[in-house]
């Protein structure tokens, strides 16, 4: 309105300087809205730089024992400082192309202002304007430096904002490959877990081949291979972390595919060797902070486990704080939590990657009890590594480069002298697998 205001006024004294300052503030208008995407696509570089470098910084001190036991400091600080430097460049970059952005403003205002001007110099020598006409021009053109200035400085913020709008639509459009299935439900309890020619692949390397079994409702699979051959990937197929390239994955009857994400994942618990534990109290990590889980039903989860009299032993019980990343308990312990988790939500299928490192004694009682009370029943997959979790399977998969090299029940199998399970049970399952 301002701007508007300072231009009529201009008309009054002379319309050819009106018109000229017109054209003028029209150009340096149509650039603010139009010529500032330079700015933007510096600002997104700046800004994934600052993500790059703070990334690489959680990642550095998340391994930092690691990091120094094995004397890579000088490797970590040269990438430190090649990321510092990346961010230095490109945060310059799009200062300096923020300082352009304003300057070529400036530059309008001043061609605008001189040929307003050199025109007034021109029209009073003719005699059409008087000397204080001049004088009211030279003013007038002053005040129209401030909105346009203002404006310039509000559109240059917009842009470089554009670029963290920009990278947050680029993350909003990520799409799950896994799309959300009908309204089938899985039935309640136990499931039949049913895997029909499931083969898999990480874009080129399959990783799995045709594999086909069936285990019955309440009964327990052992799982067991070596690295790499596929035991975690059949874990993420039946949770639906992925979707298998050819074939199908059936719970309960009903193909994974069919059924909605949300209900799927309420009916199947995962516990992975690698628990993660959050910055809060034990209440907050068992229930995942739903506030609407009272504590007794905590208590009696702990209860169900076997695991009263170790809660009890904490120090402050359900409000024992626990940091990021399992500080404030042992590896053994961390797997406790993400056993009352499952059984808080009372899954029909339970898949647990077993920990294959050693734990105590008195933790290792604790966790053997809480597993055995975990899968009464319910259907079970366990990725074994220790002979105690093999005898407590009904039946037996092992696999070998993604297929199957042995499948059946587990007496029958440790009956057969030349079965492949045989073998393992005389070499030591723990040595040949881990």
């Amino acid at each position: 309105v301002f701007l508007l205001g300072v231009l009529i006024l201009l008309y009054r004294e002379d319309w050819r300087v009106g018109a000229l300052l017109t054209i003028f503030a029209l150009a340096a208008l149509l650039y603010l809205m139009r010529g500032g995407g330079f700015v933007g696509v510096r600002s997104r570089a700046a800004r994934a730089a600052a993500a790059d470098l703070s990334g690489y910084l959680e990642e550095q001190l998340g391994g930092l024992p690691d990091l120094k036991t094995s004397g890579a400091d000088a490797y970590a600080m040269r990438r430190l400082h090649e990321r510092l430097a990346a961010r230095f460049h490109r945060v310059n970059a799009s200062a300096m192309a923020s300082s352009v952005f304003n300057a070529i403003v400036g530059l309008l205002f001043v061609l605008g202002a001189g040929a307003a001007l050199g025109l007034s110099t021109v029209l009073y020598g003719a005699g059409a304007i008087t000397l204080g006409t001049i004088y009211l021009v030279f003013r007038y053109t002053g005040m129209l430096r401030q909105p346009i200035e203002r404006l310039s400085r509000e559109m240059n913020s917009f842009q470089q904002a554009t670029g963290g709008i920009v990278r947050v639509r680029e993350l909003l459009a990520i799409e799950s490959q896994i799309a959300d299935g009908a309204s089938t439900n899985i039935p309640p309890g136990a499931l039949s877990v049913e895997l029909d020619g499931v083969s898999f692949a990480y874009e080129a390397e399959t990783v799995l081949h045709g594999i086909s079994c069936r285990v019955e409702p309440g009964e327990v699979l052992g799982l067991l291979g070596r690295t790499g051959s596929g035991k975690t990937t059949i874990s993420r197929l039946l949770f639906r972390l992925y979707d298998p390239t050819e074939g199908a994955v059936r719970l309960g009857g009903v193909d994974v595919r069919d059924t909605r994400l949300d209900a799927l994942r309420e009916g199947v618990g995962l516990v992975t060797q690698d628990v993660q534990l959050f910055q809060g109290t034990l209440r907050d990590n068992v229930a995942l902070f739903n506030r609407n889980v009272a504590d007794a039903r905590l208590d009696a989860v702990f209860a169900e486990l076997g695991l009263d009299g170790w809660l009890r032993a904490l120090p402050a019980g359900l409000d024992t704080p626990l940091g990021a990343g399992g500080r404030g308990l042992s590896a053994g312990e961390a797997q406790l939590v993400a056993l009352a988790r499952v059984l808080l939500k009372d899954p029909g299928l339970v898949i647990l990657d077993e920990a294959s490192s050693r734990l105590d004694p008195h933790t290792e009682r604790l966790l053997e009890r809480a597993v055995t009370r975990l899968l009464e029943g319910r259907t079970g997959v366990v990725i074994a590594h220790r002979l105690a979790t093999v005898e407590r399977a009904d039946r037996i998969l092992i696999l070998e480069g993604g297929r199957i090299a042995e499948f059946g029940w587990r007496a029958d199998l440790a009956g057969d002298p030349q079965s492949r399970f045989a073998q393992l049970l005389r070499a030591g399952i723990q040595e040949e697998l881990v």
